[in-house]
């Protein structure tokens, strides 16, 4: 199938691993979350360069990832996600997602929660080892 073939490829390429962990710290900090999460992000409230850089970088590949997705094209598409490696990993290094700010928090959890969507249109690679 076109989706194993995808994640047997991108399970090759050096942001695999880093991606793969990313996402299971996505998927941990989301899990815990008791009430509905969010999909729409308030840019007005981004206030630290790494979570406006994070969905700047969404924004330029989410339209593109999705028509490959649509189009069954599951290679490219993951080829396009791996391009989230590094604003990513400075998200997390720089920005506390679970901040006092309510606001802010559910904003960040939602700019994860699209993240996440992106990568279950193929495969949950948080499973993958890296």
């Amino acid at each position: 199938e076109n989706r194993v073939k995808a994640v047997n490829q991108f399970s090759q390429l050096t942001e695999a691993g880093d991606l793969a962990a990313a996402n299971k710290r996505i998927s941990n900090i989301l899990k815990k979350q008791k009430s509905a999460i969010g999909e729409s992000v308030d840019q007005s409230i981004l206030v630290e360069d790494a979570e406006q850089q994070l969905d700047s970088a969404i924004a330029d590949i989410e339209q593109h990832c999705n028509t490959l997705f649509d189009q069954g094209d599951y290679t490219q598409g993951l080829q396009q996600l791996a391009s989230l490696r590094t604003p990513v990993d400075n998200f997390f290094e720089h920005v506390m997602v679970m901040s006092d700010d309510v606001a802010q928090q559910q904003n960040r959890l939602a700019l994860l929660n699209k993240i996440r969507k992106l990568f279950l249109r193929v495969a949950d690679i948080s499973q993958l080892h890296a």
